[in-house]
């Protein structure tokens, strides 16, 4: 599998939309390279996990083409993971292209939001070109030659916010991001469903800051105590590569200063633009 890491910040991006504190005037003194994006995934091009609003400009940046994705799996229905309006674009005059329909998996908000979005202007010949389907945590369930299953994120008290574990030829990709600490139920679901991650992605908001045991998202210190229950449980191995993504603003995520967080812990901060493959 092909995985890349087109958006690697958090909602309000890397320099913040509207932010002038010390750390967004030095990331944009530093320029483009040191800029994050909001959160998308893409693996072999045809399967992408969240849509955020740059998913437009994240396909002229990094050659990626929208019309060939056919799964779209959405961690939760917040703005930055899922910006649903561009769906009403994909057909009519506004496209021409002969891929087949977008199936769109999400909880009942994802669901909702997709609905609210797209109520204005969705033209009738564009409707049948797109599905939502229902998904809760604890599913397993398989898209063409990928098993996919799918988590409890410790993120959202008003929904099921999701993560993904993918699966292609025995090897995994594991998703955890946006959440918290993970409870040990899901991570034996994983195992009892024999889940071998050969890349996790480990939500890293905080960088050195830790979120605690009841935080909406993950520091450094959270990601290791989290490795250690997957490596207790054989999910992954001493071989697996871990992966950090999701900073804030607030932690001055700048290439050098994660360079210092790579090498004490032995992980690889993803930046946008990030391709890896397993």
């Amino acid at each position: 599998m092909k995985i890349h890491f087109l958006g690697t910040g958090a909602a309000e991006g890397v320099p913040a939309v509207f932010c002038e504190c010390a750390n967004c005037k030095k990331i944009r003194s530093l320029g483009e390279g040191e800029y994050r994006t909001r959160s998308q995934v893409i693996i072999d091009g045809i399967l992408s996990i969240d849509f955020p609003p740059e998913a437009y400009a994240h396909s002229l940046k990094f050659g990626i083409e929208l019309s060939k994705i056919q799964y779209l799996l959405v961690t939760h229905s917040h703005m930055d993971h899922f910006y649903a309006h561009d769906f009403i674009l994909r057909g009519y005059k506004y496209a021409y292209f002969d891929e087949p329909k977008l199936e769109i998996f999400g909880n009942e908000e994802v669901n909702k939001v997709f609905s609210e979005c797209t109520a204005r202007e969705l033209k009738p010949e564009v409707a049948p070109r797109l599905s939502v389907k229902m998904l809760k945590p604890y599913q397993v369930f398989t898209v063409e030659d990928y098993k996919i299953i799918t988590l409890p994120a410790n993120h959202s008290k008003t929904e099921e916010a999701l993560l993904f574990y993918i699966e292609k030829g025995g090897r995994g990709y594991l998703h955890l991001y946006d959440t918290g600490r993970i409870t040990d139920e899901a991570f034996e679901f994983l195992a009892q469903n024999g889940a071998k991650a050969y890349l996790v992605c480990f939500d890293c908001t905080f960088a050195e800051h830790t979120g605690g045991d009841f935080a909406r998202h993950m520091g450094i210190e959270d990601n290791m105590l989290m490795k250690q229950k997957l490596l207790d449980r054989d999910i992954i191995n001493v071989n697996t590569k871990i992966v950090i993504s999701h900073f804030s603003h607030n932690c001055n995520p700048t290439r050098a200063h994660l360079k210092s967080i790579e090498e004490k812990y032995g992980v690889t901060a993803a930046y946008d633009g990030l391709l890896l493959e397993i």
